[in-house]
Formats: structure tokens, C-alpha cells, sequence
């Protein structure tokens, strides 16, 4: 709403600095600042009303080191990061971008299937919460829709050249004149494609269509078949991944700011003519708003982590673990590096194969020789360490730097073709 503001004042009254409104740049920069003062200001508040509502974490003795002392604290602080993200955005961001709509949609859309989770969990005192099917209902519901709106809306493009647009045979939906990174004047085209950037492969760039190719000219009509099943998959994997890394103090919440970071730089460069050049990635038109985005989400995680760092406050609870996955699938998928999320997010894949390995490893086991064998002390992976002695606090920082090390991954792969 800000952005509006500023650009009525500075178009009609030229009033000096209304202008940086107009700046990506400064726009997320001042959201994290507006998101980490609202995380921190209102958490205080929001946490001492789940204590007298008595919204409390109930523990099961595993036998960890301090597990019993966290019975009662505090769950459902999940509200604490998407308010922290959905007031700056809405300050901030530019509200007729279909990317921003979006993702306040998907915040807002699994904020309430976690919300509605918990609120099974701590006032019907059950604690199987919203029953899986529903839960997957919903992640598959988002799934679809954001599907939808990378398949048929026409403010989601990607720039590429007139003749390789004709080659390929791609919807057209404007014409523009852009300057290359030699200050060339060159025609350019934005089109509807369900063309996605790949690590690895030379050309740095995947087409649905191209897994279709035995269907010819239908495969572009067909194409939905293949990519609305893997959104709705990758979207309820990453929301199901980031619950299941929820298990320490600060673990979740500090891995997600590391990838929200992460995905602002890469839709910093997605969304600006020249690095995106240079990067050899696809240009997204109207991308560059997701940085504002992001920046709203990084404060809002690292403001939550003031209270939720160890020894924790507050837990986040289904609230925030399911959104915060949510919130990072959608970005990936939007910003067209999907497929770089088993290395971004590769410590929520290894939390979840470590599951996987250990339930699947003691079922082989037990009717293999009538006794289930565990691969790991406990699952998912940080239990392993913890029972090992390992303290939370020390697990969770080497958690957070393989995260940094994956997220350097991440960005390098760019140029590693």
C-alpha cells in the first residue's frame, strides 16, 4: 500500500525520497527491518496470550535430554511469523502483482490448515490433530491452484527471444524492446511456458513439454497432466518437510531463513534483465517482487527465532511449520527452480529419509528375523545425535551451517552446466 502512496506523491506533488518506494532494493530492505520489529515487538504480547490461554505444548517422554522440561511451552507462535510477514508485505509490496497475491494466499491458505491442527491438538485434546487426509486435501488443493496460475495466467511469463518463441511454437502474450548486457537494443517476447531451470544440464533450462515429446504437437496441450501432479507433490513434500524438521529449538525456524534468503537472491537475479543474461537463468517478468516477499519472511523467521532460539519460548506448531514449507515450495515453483530444492532444502530431505530409512529398515528386519533392527538411535535425524549426547543447542547450529553451505550450493549450480 505504501509503494501506491509514495507514487502518488512523488507523480503528482514530486515530493524529495518518495521515489525509493520505487526500488526493490529498498523496499525489502526495509521490510525485513518492519518484519523483525513486528516479530519481536508483538511476539512478546502474542506469547504471554497462548500462556494465559493456556495453549501448551504436550510431550511425550522419548527419553532426550530436556524433552520434559518443554511440557507447557507455548505452541501455535507459528501467528508470530506470518503476521511478521504478511503486514510488511502488505505495506510493501506492489498488491497488483500476481506473484505477491499469490503467496499471500498460500500463507494465509495453510496458516489456517495449521492453525485448525493445532487448535485440535490443544483445545480437543487430541493430539493426532486434523487427520492426514484432510491436511493432504489441502496441500493438494494449493497445489492445484498454484499449478493453475503457472499454466493459464498470463502475468507469469518468461522473456526469451522472437525466433526461438516461434521455433518452439510458445503462447505470446506481449512484445518488448529490452537493452542486452552489451547495451544492445534487441525484440523480445514474454510467453506462457512451462519451462523450468535445471543444475547440471547443458542450456541450464527443462521443458515439460520435452518429457511429452511422444506426443508431438499435443504436448503442449497435454502438458497439465504431467506438471499440476508434481506441483500438488513438491508442494505438500517441502509443507510436510519443514513440519517433520520442527523438532529442536530454532532448527525449522532457522534453516527457513537461511532458504527464504536464498530464494531472494535467486529472485533478485530471475527478475533482473542483465544477471539474469549473465546467469545464463530464465528472465521472469514481475518476479522481482517475490524479493520483497521474501524479505518479509526471512525477518519474520529470524524475529521468531529471538523467542523460539534455545531454550524456546515459544514452539511455531503446525501454524507455522506447515506455512513455512508452503511458503517455500511456492516460491521455488514460481521463480522456475523447483528441481534446485533437494539441495536447497537438503536438510529437510535427509529429516525425512531418515524417517523414511528407519521405519522401512525396521519393518525389513523384523519380518526378515523376527526382531526390527534401527538404523539410527531415533528418527528423524537430530534425535539420532541428541540420544547420542550431542547438546540440542550444538545440533542445531551445525544444522543451520550445512544449511548456509547447501545454500551456496544452491547458487553456484547457476553456472555449473
Amino acid at each position: 500500500m505504501l509503494y501506491y502512496l509514495f507514487k502518488f506523491l512523488e507523480d503528482q506533488y514530486d515530493i524529495p525520497g518518495a521515489g525509493l518506494f520505487q526500488y526493490i532494493s529498498f523496499r525489502a530492505g526495509l521490510a525485513i527491518i518492519l518484519s523483525l520489529i513486528i516479530s519481536i515487538l508483538l511476539g512478546g504480547r502474542i506469547i504471554r496470550y497462548l500462556q494465559k490461554m493456556q495453549i501448551g505444548e504436550t510431550v511425550r517422554d522419548l527419553g532426550l535430554e530436556g524433552q520434559v522440561q518443554k511440557q507447557g511451552t507455548p505452541t501455535m507462535g507459528g501467528i508470530i511469523i506470518i503476521l511478521a510477514t504478511l503486514v510488511p508485505c502488505l505495506l510493501l509490496a506492489r498488491l497488483d502483482n500476481i506473484y505477491v497475491v499469490l503467496m499471500i494466499g498460500v500463507t494465509i491458505w495453510m496458516a489456517i490448515i495449521g492453525g485448525v491442527d493445532d487448535y485440535i491438538k490443544v483445545f480437543l485434546k487430541n493430539k493426532q490433530g486434523l487427520k492426514g487426509r484432510f491436511k493432504i486435501i489441502g496441500q493438494v488443493i494449493l497445489g492445484l491452484i498454484v499449478a493453475i496460475v503457472m499454466l493459464y495466467h498470463d502475468g507469469v511469463v518468461v522473456r526469451m527471444d522472437v525466433a526461438q518463441a516461434t521455433a518452439k511454437n510458445y503462447k505470446v502474450i506481449e512484445s518488448v524492446k529490452t537493452i542486452d548486457a552489451r547495451g544492445r537494443s534487441k525484440e523480445m517476447v514474454y510467453v506462457k511456458t512451462t519451462l523450468t531451470n535445471v543444475p547440471f544440464l547443458k542450456g541450464n533450462n527443462l521443458d515439460y513439454t520435452s518429457i511429452l515429446a511422444f506426443l508431438g504437437r499435443n504436448a503442449v496441450k497435454w502438458v497439465w497432466l504431467l506438471f499440476i501432479p508434481f506441483v500438488i507433490l513438491v508442494v505438500t513434500a517441502v509443507s510436510n518437510a519443514a513440519n517433520l524438521t520442527d523438532g529442536l529449538d530454532g532448527l525449522a525456524t532457522g534453516v527457513s531463513a537461511i532458504i527464504g534468503a536464498t530464494l531472494g537472491i535467486l529472485a533478485y537475479v530471475s527478475g533482473h534483465n542483465l544477471f539474469a543474461d549473465y546467469l545464463g537463468i530464465l528472465y521472469l517478468p514481475y518476479s522481482e517482487e517475490l524479493v520483497v516477499f521474501s524479505a518479509c519472511f526471512i525477518g519474520g523467521c529470524i524475529g521468531f527465532l529471538w523467542y523460539n532460539a534455545y531454550p524456546a519460548r515459544v514452539f511455531m506448531g503446525d501454524t507455522g511449520s506447515l506455512t513455512i514449507g508452503a511458503i517455500i515450495a511456492t516460491m521455488a515453483i514460481l521463480l522456475r527452480k523447483e528441481l534446485l530444492l533437494p539441495i536447497l532444502c537438503g536438510i529437510f530431505v535427509v529429516e525425512n529419509l531418515s524417517v523414511v530409512l528407519q521405519v522401512f529398515y525396521f519393518k525389513y528386519t523384523r519380518k526378515k528375523y523376527g526382531e526390527g533392527i534401527r538404523v539410527f538411535k531415533m528418527a528423524p535425524l537430530h534425535h539420532h545425535y541428541q540420544k547420542g549426547g550431542m547438546h540440542e543447542a550444538k545440533i542445531v547450529t551445525r544444522f543451520w551451517i550445512v544449511g548456509v553451505l547447501l545454500a551456496v550450493f544452491t547458487i553456484i549450480t547457476l553456472k555449473i552446466r
